[in-house]
């Protein structure tokens, strides 16, 4: 009820807005307008487009999308997009209401989940979860495997190239070419895991790396769900994943970027091994996305630490 009171008032607060302002974005701007959720689907588009689209983030780097509340300049910036990107799923749900309230005949929805195959979350030995009993929801984290990224890439791809026929060998140049980047990264991934001693995970952390593991065949343990909203797990969840970097020799616990390490540092402690980030690109640091990281760059760090933690 409460996220419902919180999207009725933003509604009204937008539809209040629009009588003082008027739609003169893409009237002064001859680029396209592409709004994106979150980071991947951002940074994709980014790569698509180079500096011939007017590219906007919603929720900001070190930001958390579980929680996020649209403010009304973000519905606005919706309803003014040429192309609006987002995944999809329970974290998105909010979404559908700002769409049957606004105005988005000129506006190109891709939502994105729409063009994989899903998988839904899963609860694992010793993972500490707050769903009920019985409830399953679809794993949203599809862009986590490169081999999505692909499928998603070429869905905005072709998004943008509807939207702007002037530039369409221009966005298809480059779209060929970050494939190619993305199948050389598949295919590091592939070599890494081929080669490896072991084909086992430890995270400390949240999971929302269900894609990349189905992916790659590697199995994996972990402290909760990739959704989770809980941050404290249980003595026996605690008990149990120390327990299993024991009895399988685990060099390294992983978590995940922008956590704040506890749980993974309290099992490292416990069993003599280190800590490593493994990025599972949901969002990045303020610092990152300054310094220009990408979704590939974040992923080949992953190669890194994936050859470290299988060997």
């Amino acid at each position: 009820m409460k996220k419902f009171l919180s999207l009725l008032l933003i509604a009204i607060i937008f539809l209040l807005s629009l009588s003082a302002c008027t739609n003169t974005t893409h009237k002064d701007n001859s680029k396209l307008n592409i709004v994106a959720t979150i980071f991947p689907q951002y940074d994709f588009a980014r790569q698509i487009t180079g500096e011939k689209a007017n590219l906007r983030m919603l929720i900001p780097p070190a930001g958390e999308s579980h929680t996020y509340e649209p403010t009304p300049q973000d519905i606005i910036s919706i309803e003014e997009a040429d192309i609006f990107l987002y995944i999809g799923g329970e974290s998105d749900s909010w979404i559908d209401s700002i769409l049957d309230s606004i105005d988005t005949q000129k506006t190109k929805l891709i939502k994105l989940i729409d063009y994989v195959t899903t998988v839904d979350e899963e609860t694992v030995e010793g993972m500490e979860t707050d769903d009920d009993e019985g409830e399953t929801e679809i794993d949203e984290h599809i862009w986590t495997s490169p081999q999505n990224a692909v499928k998603m890439v070429n869905a905005i791809s072709d998004a943008i190239c509807h939207a702007d026929t002037q530039n369409t060998e221009f966005y298809r140049t480059n779209t060929e070419k970050y494939i190619r980047q993305l199948n050389a990264l598949d295919k590091q991934f592939k070599d890494v895991v081929d080669s490896a001693k072991r084909k086992e995970l430890i995270f400390g952390d949240r999971f929302p790396l269900r894609y990349f593991t189905e992916t790659y065949h590697l199995k994996y343990y972990a402290a909760f769900p990739g959704c989770s909203s809980e941050t404290e797990p249980s003595a026996s969840t605690i008990a149990f994943l120390t327990d299993k970097v024991r009895k399988d020799n685990i060099p390294v616990i992983l978590k995940i970027e922008l956590s704040n390490a506890t749980v993974a540092e309290t099992i490292a402690k416990e069993t003599n091994t280190k800590v490593m980030t493994f990025y599972s690109c949901h969002n990045l640091s303020k610092e990152d996305f300054d310094n220009g990281e990408t979704y590939l760059s974040l992923m080949t760090r992953n190669v890194t630490t994936l050859k470290t933690v299988l060997n």
